[in-house]
Parts: structure tokens; sequence; C-alpha cells
């Protein structure tokens, strides 16, 4: 063991000096020079391990050697004043302080964290608590501990939410969906109360405006800029316009029936019929058309606002700008070559009790609260099959295409009938639209730069700033660098709008069965594709990684 007056401070007292004879003290370990350094007096001083193995080897080295007559010198520890060491993440959304006991020497004081945080430029979303929790934290460490916080955080931009229409009266196909409640507690079914009128002044529909977001910043303070909510546009129809107090609400200018459009309101005149059939002849109505009868073989209604009908439509042909809802059923006959009897075909929704072998066409949804049998429905939305209470609701035979997803309580049947469901189908055109959209922005992006460098290279204003023709040029440059800029801006918007669309697709349009999908159910979402040769419980079936997925715990 290697005696203590082998150590000394130096002249200074911040330095532990090992001063030795190899010839007499050695060969010495690592291990006795740390148990050395070890005793009160140098204990708090940092220990250098190089320079300890250094003084080992050469020690060891010149032991038994004519050179190891002569005495040896090394500095082996040291006072270390308290350290501070700040990690900013790579996002520059979050900060770290670790600070090191001293080693004998000045521990780290509150104006040490402030100019350490100046010089690593950490200036926003400080947390003085913390700081001084670690303060406080210092008396407890032995010299050379760490202790650490995070000590900044940055605030995410929070971004703008989408302006969204709020529409204020109720449609016809919210009507015949629900009816009317006798006075003693019971329901009406025939009873689907009084047709949906409006007055003068009645306000339709209130736009909701889009949101700018709140800004967020980095613990640096950079500025962390939120994207701005996608604006919608809000359109008068027929009988309707802006509130002159308020340009964000629609009102009815006349009396009528209340119809939604894609991107607003319109009031139509009502034209009531008892029954469509031979005796009254095909109906073409600039208006909404109120069946308050049914329509019967063979005939064609078309309107330019909705077509509703209180009882059956029996093979005939309706067409409805609007919505079209039928109360009772919808009923059709296969025809040759796989046609069927009864279509119809709506720009806004179609809602129905009971659907069978007819072909359906809807921009918006379709709903049908019983059954639908054996029909061909195409909807640019979601189709649904299931009454208010999610008990009822058989979707069996035909083939269903719905952009948006499928909802059913049931699917297929016990006997296993072919039925084609397809959903989702459109993720490839959303890509590609994407795609084309990420070209655009940097062609813009090019057209900006270009334009950038002419205005660049133009001789100093003094030449040019009283020749009208040059000021007319360079105005106008000024003018398309703007016009470039608020377009690359919209557009760069819309790509990103787009690009969570596109990345969300799988998880927002897929199928639900309520209770059952039974065997011999072909289903398209996307690219994937399954045909069950089961029964499946309630389950939720999605395409992920371009494979039919069945999520049994997603329902109850």
């Amino acid at each position: 063991m290697l005696a203590p007056e082998l150590f000394e401070l130096s002249s200074d007292g911040n330095k532990v000096e090992l001063r030795l004879i190899p010839n007499n003290n050695g060969p010495i370990s690592r291990d006795d020079l740390v148990h050395l350094l070890h005793l009160p007096e140098f204990s708090s001083f940092c220990p250098l391990e190089p320079v300890i193995q250094k003084a080992v080897l050469q020690t060891n080295k010149l032991c038994g050697t004519e050179d190891g007559k002569f005495e040896q010198f090394f500095a082996v520890a040291e006072r270390r004043d308290g350290q501070i060491e700040i990690v900013i993440s790579d996002d520059h959304m979050q900060a770290e302080m670790i600070i090191t006991s001293a080693w004998g020497g000045k521990q780290v004081t509150l104006q040490d964290i402030l100019k350490a945080l100046k010089t690593d430029g950490v200036a926003m979303g400080l947390s003085k608590q913390r700081i001084e929790l670690l303060l406080r934290q210092l008396p407890t460490l032995a010299p050379g501990e760490q202790c650490r916080q995070i000590i900044a955080n940055g605030k995410e931009a929070i971004n703008g939410v989408n302006a969204r229409l709020d529409r204020k009266v109720p449609l016809a196909r919210e009507r015949l969906l629900q009816p009317q409640e006798r006075d003693d507690g019971t329901v009406d079914m025939r009873d689907l109360g009084a047709v949906i009128m409006v007055r003068p002044n009645d306000v339709l529909m209130v736009k909701i405006p889009a949101t700018e977001g709140t800004a967020g910043y980095t613990v640096t303070g950079q500025p962390l800029e939120p994207k701005p909510g996608k604006d919608v546009t809000m359109t008068p129809g027929n009988g309707c316009d802006f509130s002159p107090k308020d340009p964000n609400k629609l009102i009815a200018l006349v009396a009528g029936q209340p119809v939604e459009t894609r991107s607003g309101m319109q009031v139509d005149d009502v034209l009531q019929i008892k029954n469509v059939d031979v005796k009254y002849g095909h109906v073409n109505f600039k208006g909404s058309v109120l069946v308050s009868g049914d329509v019967c073989e063979g005939m064609h209604v078309k309107a330019t606002g909705d077509i509703t009908v209180m009882g059956f439509v029996d093979s005939a042909i309706l067409e409805a700008e609007g919505d079209v809802i039928v109360s009772k059923g919808v009923i059709g006959r296969q025809l040759g070559g796989n046609k069927l009897s009864t279509q119809i075909k709506a720009k806004g929704q179609i809602c129905a009790q009971f659907v069978q072998y007819s072909q359906l066409e809807a921009e918006g949804n379709i709903l049908v609260t019983k059954q639908l049998l054996h029909s061909h429905s195409i909807t640019h939305g979601c189709l649904t099959v299931s009454d208010a209470t999610g008990r009822r609701g058989d979707l069996v035979g035909g083939v269903v295409q719905a952009d948006q997803g499928i909802k059913a309580v049931v699917i297929g049947a016990t006997a296993g009938t072919r039925t084609e469901l397809y959903c989702a189908m459109k993720h490839g055109d959303l890509r590609q639209e994407l795609k084309q959209l990420d070209e655009s922005v940097k062609a813009l992006v090019v057209a900006s730069l270009d334009i950038e460098g002419r205005l660049r290279k133009l001789p100093p204003k003094s030449e040019w700033q009283n020749d009208p023709v040059m000021l007319e040029q360079v105005q106008m440059m000024l003018e398309e660098k703007n016009r470039i800029q608020e377009e690359r801006n919209r557009e760069e918007l819309e790509f990103e709008h787009l690009r969570i669309e596109a990345d969300n697709y799988f998880n927002h349009y897929r199928i639900e069965a309520h209770k059952h999908i039974f065997g011999n159910v072909e289903i398209h979402i996307g690219n994937a594709f399954n045909r069950t040769q089961r029964e499946h419980g309630p389950c939720i079936v999605s395409n992920q990684g371009q494979e039919i997925n069945f999520d049994y715990s997603a329902r109850g």
C-alpha cells in the first residue's frame, strides 16, 4: 500500500500531485492511487483517469531500471467547478439541463444557469420551478454526481379548425324517419308529421368560419406557424340568400320546403301528388315533389329538389337533384342482363325503410332502416343499413359500392347468399391527386425563384424610377410574384389537407357489422380482398397493409 505522503497539494491548492521513485515505491496499481484519492483531504478532487493510467504504466515500466532511481511527478486529480450541460432535442421542442456537482471547486449558481441558457439560446418555455429544484438538489450530491431535469418545453402550434356549415332546419328525410308519437306515448308508424316548411327570414344554415389556429414556439424561440383551417363556400340557392345582418347566415326569401345542396341551401316549391300512376303521368318538376301515396310501375318522377314518397315505389324511376326519401319500401324485379326494374338517382341522399331488386345511385349517403336485398347500390358517401337502435338492418345479396364505408347490423345470410362489398376504392385516385398537387407546388416554386431572379437582376432603381415603361414592367413582375406566392400558399395548404386524408384513408373508410357477417361475403377495401368462409361476430373490417383485417374488439 502506498504511503499517503506520496500525495500532496499543488502550490495553488488546485491539484493533487503524486511524487514517487519507481525503484522505491513501485510497482503500483490503479487501485493504490484511487485508494489514496479517497482520503478525506483528497476526496473532493476529480480523479484524472488518463493521468492515473499513465502514472501506473510509467512507474511500473521504470521499476527496477536505472531510470527508476529518479523521482516521477504526476498531477492525478484536480479541483473542478460545477458544470452545466444543456441538451436540446432535435426538434428544438425540449431542453434538458444536466448539472454536475463541483469537485472541490465552485458550485453552480443561478447566475451560471442563466448565462448557460443565454449561451445556448434557450429562451422560451422555461420552468422556474424545475430550475429551482435542480439548485436545491446540488447540496445533496457527492462530488461529480449529476442531477437532471427537463427545464424547457416548446409549444406545438395548434392548427386551425376547418370551416363547417351548420344546418338549422330539419329536412324531409329526417321527418320521414321519425314517426310521430301519440298522446298515449305509442308511435304511429303511418303518421310522419306535417310537411317540413320554412317561412321568409327563417335561418336555414350558418357558416362557422375556419380558425387561423394558435402559433407555437421552440425552446430556442423559433416561432411555429399553425396551419389555418380549410375554408368552405356557403352558396345560396333558389329561394334563399345571405342575411343582410350576417354574411355567415343563409335565410329563406320565400315560403317552401328547405333542401340542402352540396354547398348551401335552397327553398323549393312543393308539388303534392296523391299517386304517380298512368292516370297522373310522369312528373318533371322544378322544385320538390311530395307523393302522399305510391309511385307505380313504369312511372318516372324527376325533380330539381327532393322527392318524398309516403308509400311505395314499385318498378319506377326516380331522379332528384336533392334527396330521395321513401317512407315505406322500394320494390323492383330482376330483368334480363342483370338489370333491375327500379332505379333511384339522387345528388343528395337516398333514404328508405326497405329496398329490394333496385338500382340506387347517390352522391350523398344511402340509409336503409330495415332491409337492403339483392340490389346494386352506389354512393360517394357511406351506406348504412340499420334502424336507430342498431338492432335491425339486413344487407343481403347484390353489390354495394360505397366510397366512405359500409355499416350494417347483419351482412349476408345464413344460406351463404353471395354479397359483394366495395369501399374505400379511391385511395389510388387520392394519391395521384396528391402527386399532381405536389408537382404543381414545385412548379410554382420554380416560377417564384425565376421571377425573384429577374427582379434581382434589375439595374439600380435610380436608373429607371422615372421610366414609365420600366415602372409598369416592374409593377407587373411584382404583381405576378404576389400571385404566384398566394397560389403556392393555397396549394401547399390543400396539399397538407389532402396528405392527411390520404394517410388516414383506411382508418376512416371501412366496413362495420353490428351483429354478423355470414359466409360468401366478398369484401373489397382498396386493393385488399377477402371472401368470408365462416360467420363472423360484431366486428370492424378494414384494410391494413393491403390485407383485410377483422377487428372484434372494436365493437361492444
